[in-house]
């Protein structure tokens, strides 16, 4: 968590706090709740492959989790989608990449417009 220190960005770590098996859904759902609640932005999560804790978390209202394993992924998700959570695969990335991931994901406005008009479409009902 490194980079948010040195970004002033405060972090709240929902876990895991073991390399032991976990459900990660036990840490997904408190995560998605607390970036809708405005208690944290951006959110970030770390799996094997990023899949299910994506596939959890987006079943969040006003989430918008991206599968990112590139730094392209990870601009085009802030700058076309808006994305308020980053989901790194861990298995497919190394520390380097991950932290150039990171910083492009931090770094990158939203660049609205007609994005703005498609996430608006985004939600069901």
């Amino acid at each position: 968590m490194g980079i948010l220190e040195e970004k002033g960005i405060p972090y709240k770590d929902f876990g895991a706090y073991s390399p032991d098996s976990s459900d990660y859904a036990d840490y997904a759902h408190p995560l998605a709740t607390a970036v809708e609640n405005g208690e944290c932005y951006p959110g970030i999560t770390i799996c094997a492959t990023g899949n299910g804790i994506s596939m959890t978390v987006n079943k969040h209202q006003g989430i918008r989790a991206a599968l990112c394993w590139n730094k392209e992924l990870a601009f085009f998700a802030r700058a076309h989608n808006d994305a308020n959570i980053l989901s790194l695969p861990g298995r497919f990335v190394n520390q380097e990449e991950a932290y150039e991931i990171l910083v492009t994901f931090l770094n990158t406005p939203f660049e609205g417009g007609r994005h703005e008009r498609r996430i608006g479409k985004i939600p069901c009902g």
